[in-house]
């Protein structure tokens, strides 16, 4: 077959990979492409001072558009959009000249999802799960009117992910085929980490668990129809907790990963690699503060983006914590079927969908996206039809012949 012409939003590939994303959305009303193309046409590539201000103002112009309709549609789905333009608007802030904007954008992105989770019908939840003493904030969208029990999907984002983009990654698809679905802001994502400061954890059945407790208690929950899904790093925690709470029938990691360290450590030269298993904490991080004086600007940004939910300054500390996030000694734990998707040109852990396949003793179906589908990149962005059909077609399958 013919090679297929790469065609580039951005040559910044950051950059290029989120207005796949942002395009993505627009399949569930997450986003308008037009809108997302409009602000392609006005942001400079690899400028993330124009970037920042594009997205910032397309989300304060659709937020108007919620403010002024009348009908509870239009409302809603103008803040959905405008939620997601103030996640994007977020993704590069802390490499413009004024970082401190992040928090009141995404504030902003919070306050127009819960407006428009308001504004839906069948009603939306909100929910508060114990953490530690802290309330963890999540979203329980019926599929229906009534009380009858249906199967619900959990849907666990990933690590930088906005609360607003789970609509088009999961939720609307799971609601179109009767399936009541519940989101939710773990430890180190959005209200945990924002509000709240509290990091990332390894150990994600701790988080899980009390979640099953609070939708098992629910009439509108079947209680052996409970399913588990991860997105991007989700798909490590995921499959973690399936490894320790085995009251939920399927579980779903797109993509999977065995290993969340591989995605750092690439980056790693062989003298940083021996710094770090030698421990050498103080000459490591000296020598990450001196070349981080010549990065490119756009890779300091991302290194500083990605720091943030682990609660460290200190990045051999964060590259050491990462020992622990590594499904090798529990993956054979997990006793539920497994679907784990597998798509083309994954960047970030290329080839741990079929590690993980290899590593998991119970039933598992590897998904493919290809290039030719128009479904490659790490979480399918541009095929979210797509990997719900398949997703859906083999959940639908499972739950029918675990009832």
């Amino acid at each position: 077959m013919e090679k297929l012409r790469e065609v580039h939003f951005f040559e910044h590939a950051q950059m290029d990979f989120e207005i796949r994303a942002g395009l993505g959305s627009a399949y569930y009303g997450g986003t308008d492409a037009g809108e997302v193309m409009a602000a392609v046409e006005s942001v400079e590539d690899g400028n993330f001072e124009s970037w920042f201000s594009v997205f910032r103002a397309t989300g304060d112009r659709v937020r108007s558009l919620g403010d002024e309709s009348i009908h509870p549609i239009s409302k809603s789905e103008a803040y959905l959009r405008a939620a997601n333009y103030y996640g994007l608007a977020n993704i590069f802030v802390d490499g413009t000249d004024d970082p401190s904007r992040q928090l009141p954008t995404w504030q902003a992105h919070l306050d127009c999802w819960n407006a428009f989770c308001e504004l839906r019908s069948p009603r939306v939840d909100f929910l508060q799960v114990p953490l530690d003493g802290i309330d963890m904030p999540g979203w329980f969208f019926k599929a229906a009117q009534d009380d009858a029990p249906r199967p619900t999907v959990i849907f666990t984002n990933g690590s930088d992910g906005p609360t607003a983009a789970m609509w088009g990654f999961g939720i609307a698809g799971a609601l179109r085929r009767g399936y009541n679905a519940f989101t939710y802001d773990g430890p180190g994502q959005n209200t945990m980490l924002w509000i709240h400061g509290v990091p990332f954890r390894p150990d994600w059945e701790a988080v899980v668990t009390p979640i099953v407790d609070a939708l098992l208690a629910r009439p509108d929950v079947a209680d052996e129809k409970l399913v588990l899904s991860g997105l991007s790093q989700g798909g490590f925690w995921a499959p973690r907790a399936l490894a320790f709470e085995h009251r939920i029938a399927a579980g779903i990691a797109d993509p999977g990963v065995m290993d969340v360290s591989t995605s750092w450590m690439r980056e790693m030269t062989d003298e940083d690699l021996a710094m770090i298993a030698d421990g050498q904490r103080d000459a490591f991080d000296a020598a990450v503060a001196e070349a981080m004086k010549d990065l490119p600007a756009s890779m300091r940004q991302t290194l500083e983006w990605r720091q943030k939910p682990y609660g460290m300054e200190s990045l051999f500390d964060i590259l050491k914590s990462l020992e622990a996030y590594n499904l090798r000694d529990v993956a054979s734990q997990i006793s539920c079927p497994l679907f784990i998707a597998d798509p083309d040109d994954e960047q970030f852990w290329p080839g741990q969908s079929e590690q993980l396949r290899e590593a998991i003793t119970t039933s598992v179906h590897l998904a493919r996206f290809t290039r030719e589908e128009g479904a490659n990149w790490h979480c399918q962005p541009l095929a979210r039809a797509l990997y719900d059909q398949r997703l859906f077609e083999w959940l639908d399958a499972i739950l029918i012949e675990s009832a």
